[in-house]
């Protein structure tokens, strides 16, 4: 519960100081965003966290698969045991 209090009232706090801000500061924060996104600094290492992923996926799809489907025989042998 005060977890969610306390996200509520950032909520509120954000939302305030975003108001206060207004757009201009919004468009700088952007812009700061923007080029730290696109940075060399940034880049490579999003490059390659995206080979990861694509590297990774299948197998992930497997296992998870696999999972599924163990689970599914073993709740069905449960099912005919009872």
């Amino acid at each position: 519960m005060r977890g969610k209090i306390i996200f509520v009232v950032g909520i509120g706090v954000g939302y305030v100081l975003g108001a206060k801000a207004g757009r201009q500061r919004y468009e700088q924060i952007a812009s700061a965003a923007d080029k730290l996104w696109n940075s060399s600094a940034v880049a490579k290492p999003r490059a390659e966290v995206q080979q990861f992923v694509e590297t990774q996926t299948p197998k992930v799809v497997d296992a998870a698969t696999d999972a599924a489907s163990k689970a599914i025989r073993k709740a069905t042998r449960r099912a005919k045991d009872s």
